[in-house]
């Protein structure tokens, strides 16, 4: 859901946004759709793909005790760097 505090996505921020949506899951590896988290709201381009557990769980999840997180020794920026890495390899 787009927030209304922020610019909605330009068209090449849109078509990186369905390339992150179809990936797996950058902890999990649980296969797309994901659901794309911005590390900081409104960079786009450094978005993350996250299954709902992982983004949202109460206790696997970055919103939540971060557990699945903590088990792997992933940081956000961890997941973005393998994120772009499978990006550039599809490319």
């Amino acid at each position: 859901m787009q927030s209304k505090n922020k610019a909605s996505p330009a068209r090449a921020e849109r078509e990186h946004i369905l390339r992150v949506q179809a990936m797996p899951c950058g902890v999990c590896e649980q296969p797309g759709p994901s659901e794309v988290h911005e590390i900081e709201q409104g960079l786009w381009f450094a978005s993350i793909p996250l299954c709902p557990d992982c983004r949202r769980g109460p206790l696997l999840g970055l919103h939540g005790q971060r557990r699945a997180w903590t088990v792997r020794k992933l940081t956000e920026l961890v997941v973005l760097a393998n994120t772009v890495e499978r990006l550039v390899e599809t490319a």
